[in-house]
């Protein structure tokens, strides 16, 4: 099931997605009920939005081996974590904004985790994932020269925080096994990454039972978890795509501050 978030004639609303575009509107949120109302619209006729309005969305570095490799780094004992601003979050077309300060914006292809329900505290592995709503694209904007700068200050915030740097989309889709998905990187249609989630270092049901070891989870956060290797520079002009198979494509142009 694909769960689409959209607005049309003035109003937003979630809707089931079929493969032929058609929209099955939903009664209220998907954490409410996934029970359809009203007459079916087209994905033609309506505006796709990020699946997710401010949601509070939690990062994980380093988390495939290669990637680690990539950037000199030996692999951690223990999920790397950090927060994105839901001020960063924004949905598919909307521009990344490259800011006036940056010196090196690079993208990160990644599988985002949507959670569905409240998840309690030290919640075990084998149940993690029946908290989960299901999953979407994620796309880590990262402005390397501040993030190393802070991190070799022992904090991290703005290297990955600024506006616009966490699109997410285009829709949430349920029933996939997250141990095993395609993922792909594409600027301006030339292939910079390409992997499979078998690869991450802590499994996404791994993540959660840690998180949850110090933070209760509610329904509509986000865990992005991971890029893998083959990051890459952007500039404003480039179009990038985010592939995760089962999703879709979050396609996010990168514009200059003004």
């Amino acid at each position: 099931m694909k769960i689409l978030r959209y607005s049309a004639d003035g109003a937003t609303s979630y809707g089931i997605l079929e493969e032929d575009g058609t929209i099955h509107p939903l009664s209220s949120t998907p954490f409410d009920s996934l029970d359809a109302s009203g007459p079916d619209t087209h994905l033609d006729q309506v505006r796709t939005l990020v699946p997710l309005e401010s949601p509070r969305v939690i990062g994980v570095g380093l988390n495939y081996a290669a990637h680690a490799r990539e950037g000199g780094h030996e692999p951690p004992s223990f999920p790397m974590l950090f927060m994105k601003p839901s001020t960063a979050v924004i949905g598919p077309e909307e521009p990344i904004v490259y800011p006036r300060q940056a010196q090196n914006l690079q993208h990160e292809c990644e599988l985002a985790v949507v959670m569905g329900q409240t998840t309690p505290r030290h919640v075990a592995t084998a149940q993690a994932l029946d908290y989960v709503l299901g999953y979407t694209c994620g796309n880590d904007i990262s402005e390397r020269v501040i993030q190393r700068a802070e991190m070799d200050m022992g904090c991290l915030l703005i290297g990955k925080g600024f506006d616009t740097f966490c699109p997410l989309g285009p829709c949430i889709a349920t029933g996939l096994d997250p141990t095993n998905l395609d993922i792909f990187t594409r600027v301006n249609g030339a292939e910079k990454q390409n992997s499979n989630t078998s690869d991450l270092l802590f499994p996404v049901a791994r993540l959660i039972a840690y998180i949850s070891e110090a933070l209760t989870l509610l329904p509509g956060d986000v865990i992005l978890t991971g890029t893998p290797s083959g990051v890459s520079s952007v500039v404003p002009g480039d179009v990038i795509e985010i592939e995760v198979a089962g999703i879709g494509v979050l396609r996010n142009p990168v514009v200059a501050e003004a």
